[in-house]
């Protein structure tokens, strides 16, 4: 997995923690993957080229070459970012709502809904880009995902058994309830016809009727 430089401002570590999980007022990825994502969005992994990254971000080709060493590299930071920016807010949202299984659903689906709708640029690079992520990085991204997906498991796994769910099966329903929420970042526009917050209250009362919670 190629490696970003020593000077380039950390991005693949844990972030620090946001004063509150629905805040996406400050948006801190730096400047340089801001430039590389919106290449990316605009041309795709593949169709970008070092050049147009360099000149994106107002360097030369080495000077792009002294934060990260290569075009995965960028790729790899961006993706990284996202993840963990998710995992963040979504232990905070989980914390938030306290012991309570159903209370701790709705808001892991709000933090997914929210999170995609205002982070859409880097939730939907780190999914469609997957496959041009090298196999060390495609390995370790995979693992952060299946870590945010155990979130929703463990949620519909502690509520089965306390008689709070009732989906057949819980399992699949918290895949299906997952990747309805990721989903957000394929389509929603931000001056479209809801906003994120009113996409993620439709969205929770579809999620609790998809794993059979009780009305709320």
């Amino acid at each position: 997995m190629a490696k970003a430089a020593a000077k380039e401002p950390a991005t693949g570590s844990t972030l620090p923690p946001t004063p509150d999980w629905r805040d996406y007022a400050v948006d801190d990825l730096p400047p340089m993957l801001a430039s590389a994502l919106e290449c990316f969005m605009e041309h795709g992994y593949h169709g970008t080229t070092i050049r147009q990254l360099a000149a994106r971000t107002g360097l030369s080709v080495p000077g792009l070459y002294h934060y990260y060493p290569s075009k995965q590299a960028l790729l790899v930071a961006i993706a990284s970012h996202a993840m963990n920016d998710l995992w963040i807010r979504s232990e905070q949202a989980i914390a938030e709502a306290g012991s309570d299984p159903s209370h701790q659903f709705d808001l892991l689906v709000e933090c997914l809904v929210l999170f995609h709708a205002r982070r859409r640029g880097q939730a939907f690079i780190a999914f469609s880009e997957i496959r041009s992520l090298e196999p060390d990085a495609r390995a370790a991204h995979i693992a952060a995902r299946d870590r945010q997906q155990h979130l929703m498991d463990r949620i519909l796994e502690q509520g089965t058994a306390a008689g709070i769910f009732a989906a057949p099966h819980p399992r699949e329903a918290g895949t299906a309830v997952v990747t309805m929420c990721t989903g957000v970042a394929q389509w929603f526009r931000l001056d479209g016809e809801l906003s994120p917050e009113e996409l993620a209250e439709r969205y929770r009362v579809i999620a609790r009727m998809a794993v059979g919670a009780q009305r709320a």
